[in-house]
């Protein structure tokens, strides 16, 4: 949530961070702001709307540097031009910008308050810029010792960077449970709370971690924690390129995603397979083979799309490696004193490696001694470094807010790392040779889904006009059909609910009329005659059905989606297609801001 963009070096800054900032939208935010240092003091230019709406109010001569920009998701106050960020001090001389949650902020604006400051906002964010001020007041010599002062008084999380016009040479920034990281450039410097935003600028960045400052100059940058130690931070290379965050031809970057999945899937085993042995080559795990036989159960923690790939991934760990495997929302798992066993692998799930809860359950974790490994897409994260090994995904930017391609690269990682585990225990190599054939054969099958474009954005315009809708499935269709309500619900704000399709006898039948359209998840397995039987219920309550599935329902379906078979493992991926397009198609037919749905950020890091 939220966006944080910097710049120090002889350019004007207002269009590096302006430019950095639209690389930002896709986080979520309800206003935007940029501050910059200038002859005089500093300028600053705030909205209560849209990027495109703050570059259209800069007057001509908006022109500076350094300069600091945000853009804000509403926690403290109203979505207000007067809230939103940069944040100043009553003279006007310190600008701040902020992520995160000061939890005692309210003590501290009336500590201020006391003490004769009046307040513009209704921000926690307002009280740092204050609290900076009061230390150079106080006798504070430049502008790290007046932060450091600031940031001893304040609990909570934050990812911060600090512009004081009288030290027009530099930006100090600061991070504590929200992400700020550091692009170095050729004699110039960046700041941003997420890699999305230097992508063209450079592609050496410097992560912080939490305690730690930064300084950032013209001509290069110093680390250091609250007390003044210096701490040394290398930079790391981010392999993302321009093209990949860029909307190109494409209506919405959504549907750029869901199209690109043949490559991401593809980008997501390239490497890893191992066809001699059959089974997978996961080096980053950091697991021995003696240590992979030693674990007795896996569990999964991720939140909304990332906890549905995590079910997903359970089966495919119990019926692969045959360990008994569970996943759990990470926002639940954190506040409850979970049994930490010794011989349990732990599995992060985060497409940014950013995610407040399930990272505090890594820490949670960590502090009792458990194993936890990673799958997450943002090379460099925090998760990705805070975790003791893991699978990159490697799909590239995602910047629509509703998760796609990095969903089916999730669940083809997890299918890797079942395969990894079976082949370390008792799956032999004729079924590890089945699942390969499977994996390598995805990427052409979700391209034959993918021409059916047309026919399935007929079928969403058909149930744009619901009020409400059930998905259902058994097995391994469930967790699809959650991610699919999950995607209805997201994108298009139609009402959706998924159950298990034999709990539709127990209470949710009711709900069925020819008023409520459901979305059933119909492979062509062993269960096939127990899904068909619940497709025979809800016509026989005249609700329209609409099957995926891998042959036509003429009699039991308004309309069936067929898509090709993979392994009985594998086909959820497949499955999940189809709901993408399906809820996609229904946004675009209802008009929806379909890549920044309201009240929805992609990174949540703030609780």
């Amino acid at each position: 949530m939220c966006g944080i963009v910097g710049y120090v070096g002889p350019q004007d800054a207002a269009p590096i961070l302006l430019e950095g900032l639209g690389r930002l939208e896709y986080r979520g935010y309800d206003s935007a702001g940029l501050a910059l240092s200038a002859k005089g003091g500093l300028k600053v230019r705030k909205v209560s709307g849209r990027v495109a709406d703050l570059a259209a109010d800069l007057p001509a001569r908006f022109k500076g540097a350094p300069g600091i920009g945000h853009t804000r998701w509403a926690t403290h106050g109203e979505p207000s031009e007067t809230n939103a960020h940069p944040q100043l001090d009553t003279a006007g001389r310190i600008a701040v910008v902020h992520n995160g949650i000061i939890e005692n902020a309210d003590e501290l604006r009336a500590k201020l308050t006391a003490d004769g400051v009046e307040f513009a906002s209704q921000t926690d964010t307002e009280v740092v810029a204050h609290l900076v001020a009061a230390a150079f007041a106080a006798g504070a010599g430049d502008l790290e010792q007046a932060v450091r002062q600031a940031l001893r008084q304040v609990v909570g999380a934050y990812g911060l960077a600090v512009l004081d016009a009288e030290h027009p040479d530099r930006i100090v920034v600061a991070r504590n449970g929200s992400p700020v990281l550091l692009g170095v450039g050729e004699k110039e410097m960046f700041v941003a709370s997420d890699v999305a935003a230097l992508i063209g600028y450079t592609r050496q960045v410097v992560y912080l971690d939490d305690g730690e400052l930064a300084t950032i100059t013209a001509g290069g940058y110093r680390t250091y924690t609250l007390d003044d130690r210096s701490t040394a931070k290398s930079p790391s290379t981010i392999d993302w390129d321009v093209v990949g965050a860029e909307i190109g031809d494409h209506a919405h970057y959504l549907i750029k995603e869901i199209q690109e999945q043949p490559r991401t899937i593809e980008r997501a085993l390239k490497g890893r397979i191992d066809e001699r042995f059959a089974t997978a080559h996961l080096g980053g795990l950091n697991l021995t083979v003696r240590e992979a036989r030693e674990i007795r159960r896996v569990k999964i923690l991720g939140c909304g799309t990332a906890c549905y790939a995590g079910e997903l991934g359970a089966q495919l760990i119990e019926d692969l490696a045959r360990v008994p495997a569970t996943a759990e929302a990470a926002s639940e798992f954190r506040y409850r004193n979970p049994v930490v066993e010794p011989d349990t692998l732990y599995v992060a799930v985060s497409q940014s490696g950013e995610t407040i809860d399930t990272l505090a359950a890594v820490q949670e974790l960590q502090r009792k001694g458990g194993r936890v490994i990673g799958i997450v897409n943002v090379v460099g994260s925090t998760i990705a470094r805070q975790v003791d090994g893991g699978i990159y995904l490697h799909a590239g930017p995602e910047m629509s807010v509703a998760a796609t391609k990095s969903f089916t690269s999730t669940v083809a990682a997890f299918a890797l790392l079942a395969l990894h585990l079976g082949r370390i225990r008792d799956l032999s190599p004729e079924q590890g040779r089945r699942i390969i054939a499977g994996l390598l054969a995805l990427p052409g099958q979700v391209a034959q889904i993918l021409e059916q474009e047309d026919a399935i954005a007929e079928v969403a315009r058909g149930i744009a006009t619901s009020n409400s809708m059930l998905f259902v499935g058994r097995r391994r269709g469930w967790p699809v059909a959650r991610e699919g309500a999950q995607k209805l619900k997201e994108i298009s704000y139609v009402h959706a609910e998924a159950y298990p399709s034999a709990e539709l006898k127990h209470g949710p039948l009711a709900l069925v009329s020819p008023e409520m359209p459901t979305v059933a998840i119909v492979p062509d397995d062993d269960l096939l005659d127990k899904n068909t039987s619940t497709l025979s219920e809800i016509k026989a309550r005249k609700g329209p059905v609409i099957a995926i599935a891998h042959r036509e329902l003429p009699d039991l379906a308004d309309r069936t989606l067929v898509i090709p078979r993979s392994e009985p493992e594998l086909d959820p991926i497949l499955l999940s297609i189809p709901l993408q397009i399906l809820a996609y198609h229904a946004a675009v037919a209802l008009g929806r801001d379909v890549d920044k749905p309201r009240n929805l950020a992609k990174s949540v890091t703030v609780e």
